[in-house]
């Protein structure tokens, strides 16, 4: 049997704490380990932190702080607080890959800083500066199967990313997007203050993030178009961020090349949910954002929101949770990924 696939975590917030947490919930706990994180805060306060969250509940296991280590479930993974990725012993953890979920990093130029310190590979939680500072960008279920042994930085994309994606392709497919209108709801962010307060470059994001509705910019058109190129130049999208903890929705509006209606819509969505189980779902019930917490699908379709003008306009509600939901794209994409480039060469195979 194969030894699991070692796993390093480079910035351990929202992201890197629901990837640990994932993996102790998950199918991949026997062949995903987490050997090491680095994280600037304080020891204490990151065992804390995974064993209490406001969000996901208290840890399904045992938390503790060890020496230098965080012992969860009674295994433990080295605890590193550097700034920088040369300060971190990378080769000698003998990590297979680094999941970047910091954020701080969206360049080629600053991600081989990781590669130069002896990261073996790095599947980073942004999309980058652009297509070109990766050597990939992933959607599972979507096109993993660009996926190559030999690649070393490879992009997991963004959580709307991963939540629109699924639908706007299978519409392309069976009907013609001819063009689209994305407006996402997403749940407040920790770029955003509890109170008014300032930003770096946003005056929208100045402002309490609990006590208003705030319209932020989005790259998500150009996330699109990098994972679905036949639809450059056909979609826009706006983001508004909404004072909730976790969950988001896209409110999608598209022009369809061929005739539909309200049942032959929600009809094609559910027979694709039923090919892609854990990735996409479709709900008939009067649901509310809170029932999507801790929902690992990339996307669920509200089948009772579907609309559709004139056969060919139609608008669908799209529902995700936005960390919970992206972290286990992460370890999809880990698993698929350490498939490749392990082989049995390998001594730890």
């Amino acid at each position: 049997m194969s030894a699991p696939l070692r796993l390093a975590i480079n910035g351990y917030g929202r992201i890197g704490r629901c990837v640990l947490r994932a993996l102790a919930e998950s199918s991949y706990r026997d062949t995903l380990r987490v050997v090491a994180i680095n994280e600037p805060a304080d020891l204490e306060s990151m065992a804390y932190l995974t064993r209490f969250d406001s969000t996901h509940g208290v840890f399904p296991g045992t938390v503790e702080a060890g020496e230098g280590s965080l012992r969860v479930n009674g295994a433990d993974i080295r605890v590193f607080h550097a700034s920088r990725p040369a300060d971190v012993p990378w080769a000698e953890l003998q990590a297979d890959l680094l999941l970047e979920c910091s954020g701080r990093f969206a360049t080629r130029a600053q991600l081989q800083g990781f590669l130069d310190a002896g990261c073996a590979r790095l599947l980073i939680s942004n999309p980058g500066r652009g297509a070109s500072e990766v050597d990939c960008t992933i959607v599972y279920g979507i096109n993993d199967q660009l996926l190559q042994a030999g690649q070393t930085l490879v992009s997991a994309a963004s959580c709307t990313t991963n939540a629109i994606v699924p639908v706007l392709d299978l519409l392309d497919r069976h009907l013609g997007v001819q063009s689209a209108f994305l407006t996402t709801l997403h749940s407040v962010m920790n770029d955003q203050p509890m109170i008014d307060g300032y930003h770096h470059s946003d005056l929208r994001r100045t402002r309490s993030a609990m006590q208003s509705i705030v319209p932020v910019s989005t790259g998500l058109a150009l996330g699109v178009e990098r994972l679905l190129p036949q639809l450059a130049g056909r979609i826009q999208a706006k983001a508004v961020r909404v004072p909730i903890l976790n969950v988001s929705a896209i409110d999608l509006t598209v022009n369809l090349g061929k005739p539909t209606s309200v049942e032959a819509l929600n009809a094609l969505c559910t027979e694709a949910a039923a090919r892609q189980p854990g990735l996409l779902a479709c709900t008939r019930q009067p649901h509310a954002s809170i029932d999507f917490n801790h929902n690992p699908h990339s996307a669920i379709i509200d089948l009772g929101q579907t609309r559709v003008n004139n056969s060919h306009f139609a608008n669908l509600m799209v529902w995700f949770d936005n960390e919970w939901g992206f972290a286990n794209r992460m370890l999809d994409i880990s698993a698929r990924w350490g498939d490749l480039f392990r082989s049995p060469a390998d001594p730890r195979a």
